[in-house]
């Protein structure tokens, strides 16, 4: 893998797993992207300060790191919120950091990309960007599902290729409380940067998501069994 990398969310969980994964695969150079630089702990991972929710953040992290030829929007937060009943303040953080983090850092490396060659996207998704449990998060990542459409029509202008990441349950601290099969952050890290060597548009990384996808087209009480 003969690339510049940049994690957004490096320092922990399927973050660190792809910087992992990209060292191990020979990247160039690999930037692990984290709110506080401090806390990346990959050896040979460069450490770089980048708040996805801070538009200047994100400008000073485009300008220091101007080699990128791949870039992995992974940064995301839940906060368990239902549409109903939860606090917007907490609705609107979620969207803030999943949502308009990934378009503010996508829309700041673009012309990085394309002064590069063109390079990739990832975009790290969910299988609740296709099937809601009731709570904001889901509509966070539907929402970025979309981002993620559009950037992949405007980019391929550039020879931007953008793949998008759908998965279940990944054992992470995000997921620690959840009795359910869940995916190791290495393998879905292996699994998505095979995708981006391949040139895949979307990678389905566990059977549940492959699952969910197939009964898209169906009838909703065919995903919502509670509505029967």
């Amino acid at each position: 893998m003969n690339e510049v990398v940049l994690v957004t969310g490096g320092n922990r969980g399927l973050g660190k797993a792809f910087v992992e994964e990209a060292l191990a695969r020979g990247a160039r150079k690999v930037y692990a992207a984290a709110r506080d630089p401090r806390s990346v702990s990959t050896p040979g991972a460069v450490p770089l300060a980048l708040d996805v929710t801070d538009p200047e953040s994100v400008r000073r992290a485009a300008a220091e790191a101007p080699d990128v030829t791949v870039l992995i929007n992974n940064a995301g937060i839940t906060t368990d919120s239902s549409l109903l009943h939860g606090d917007l303040d907490d609705i609107r953080r979620e969207f803030e950091t999943n949502f308009f983090g990934t378009i503010n850092v996508t829309r700041a490396f673009a012309p990085v990309l394309a002064a590069n060659g063109g390079g990739h996207v990832l975009d790290v998704h969910s299988v609740l960007s296709w099937i809601s449990q009731g709570t904001s998060y889901s509509s966070t990542k539907a929402a970025v599902w979309q981002a993620t459409n559009a950037f992949r029509i405007e980019l391929a202008a550039q020879g931007t290729k953008v793949t998008g990441l759908h998965v279940g349950y990944i054992d992470t601290d995000m997921t620690r409380g959840i009795d359910a099969p869940k995916t190791s952050p290495q393998d879905v890290a292996r699994q998505a940067l095979d995708g981006i060597e391949a040139g895949a548009f979307e990678v389905l990384a566990d059977e549940l998501t492959r699952t969910v996808k197939r009964g898209l087209s169906a009838d909703p009480a065919a995903l919502y069994p509670q509505l029967v």
